[in-house]
């Protein structure tokens, strides 16, 4: 059989997916397989043994990142592809795991047939990459390519107080192996949109450009708690209100901006939290986006004079703290080239297009020729239990994944 008429077995990445989702399965089809949780363990030990079945050599690095490499007929910098086996606390099947398991599924055809590549080929799977528990997100693969400093993010805390290093030696999965040093001669990941795009326009592939950029910011408010019922509006200090404020803005502004703008207010909290106190404390959180990053700092400086202002009109006092920050990320052009090319010989629609969320793979561009494949999400949804890809479009990406992972491995 030509090498070009080469497919992956989709009944068997099905299986995969379907039993990596039971562990920490939820109500709705959904998955919460929180990092370093004793699920986040469960996952990582069933997808290892899938490893070793396959005859590679697993290694685990000092921020828990795993990588399984299928040897090469010659030695040096193995094409990788990966992604993470991490969710949040509400998702779904798709998101992160299928980048992981189609890999696997790479090279388990590879090895039904007997065909042995030049160089070597890789897969891995990256600590906490959702940042849902600890931030910053993409912290493995950040650690994994020299872009975070290891014992920093070792000492990260989430919002319990546990820390990255004790739990990663709670689960067992606090490695030996390096970390910052290891150089992939390529890498791509395939991963669900995530969106709606591809399903709108009747895509099969996307052949992603880049990935925009991203600000989390956390911001605690202090004012007065009083009672709602005796205190004059001109005499509030009110931590509530400056919260609110903050949200409002932050969606006007976005929509002032237009194009590429994107801004949310994911978290607010309220303390005491009661109907008639008004609000002493608050907490809330904005992220941003953009792809383009003079405009994503014009956002920042917009957003910082507004709470500025707010905070000075109200009373009230105000500290923040930078989550993540990463700037706007393009992929190599010869690489989309080679996703859209491969994709479109396959007989698929695609379309270039940006990623609007973060992924493993902006912490590789850096350091060698990086690409993503993205499959459509049913009706746009992901981080969410009803999370859906139709297996035809698993199998499109899996196979555009295996034939340019047999182009340059070859």
């Amino acid at each position: 059989m030509s090498l070009s008429n080469l497919r992956i077995n989709i009944d068997r990445l099905i299986s995969r997916i379907e039993g990596l989702a039971e562990i920490g399965a939820i109500d709705g089809g959904g998955v919460c397989r929180m990092a370093l949780t004793d699920e986040d363990r469960q996952g990582r030990d069933l997808v290892v043994k899938w490893m070793h079945e396959l005859d590679l050599e697993v290694t685990v690095d000092q921020i828990g990142n795993v990588v399984g490499i299928r040897a090469g007929q010659e030695s040096g910098r193995p094409v990788m592809t990966g992604s993470h086996i991490d969710t949040v606390a509400s998702g779904g099947r798709y998101d992160g795991n299928l980048g992981v398991l189609a890999g696997l599924e790479v090279i388990e055809t590879l090895n039904d047939s007997n065909i042995i590549t030049r160089k070597p080929i890789g897969v891995g799977f990256f600590t906490n990459e959702e940042g849902s528990r600890f931030a910053p997100d993409m912290m493995g693969s950040g650690v994994h390519q020299g872009a975070f400093e290891l014992k920093r993010m070792l000492d990260v805390l989430d919002i319990d107080g546990e820390r990255v290093g004790d739990e990663l030696e709670k689960i067992g999965y606090a490695g030996d192996t390096s970390t910052g040093d290891f150089r992939a001669d390529s890498f791509f990941e395939l991963h669900v949109e995530q969106g709606p795009i591809l399903e709108l326009e009747d895509y099969e592939i996307g052949a992603v450009e880049g990935v925009q950029g991203i600000s989390w910011n956390e911001y605690r408010i202090g004012g007065t708690a009083n009672h709602a019922g005796t205190t004059p509006m001109r005499l509030r200090h009110d931590a509530g209100y400056v919260a609110a404020a903050i949200s409002i803005e932050v969606r006007r502004l976005a929509k002032e901006m237009g194009g590429d703008q994107i801004g949310t207010v994911g978290v607010t909290k309220l303390n005491p939290g009661l109907i008639n106190v008004i609000a002493k404390e608050a907490l809330i959180t904005i992220d941003m986006r953009n792809t383009d990053e003079q405009k994503l700092q014009e956002a920042e400086r917009s957003i910082g004079s507004f709470i500025e202002q707010i905070c000075k009109a109200e009373g009230v006092t105000c500290s923040s703290r930078t989550l993540a920050r990463f700037e706007p990320v393009l992929f190599d052009k010869k690489m989309i080239s080679l996703v859209s090319e491969t994709a479109s010989a396959l007989g698929f629609r695609v379309k270039s297009m940006p990623s609007g969320a973060g992924h493993d793979a902006q912490m590789f561009a850096p350091n060698c020729p990086t690409a993503m494949i993205f499959v459509p999400s049913q009706n746009g949804i992901s981080h969410n239990v009803a999370e859906y890809t139709e297996p035809k479009h698993l199998q499109a990406g899996a196979d555009v994944l295996l034939q340019i992972m047999l182009h340059k491995s070859l």
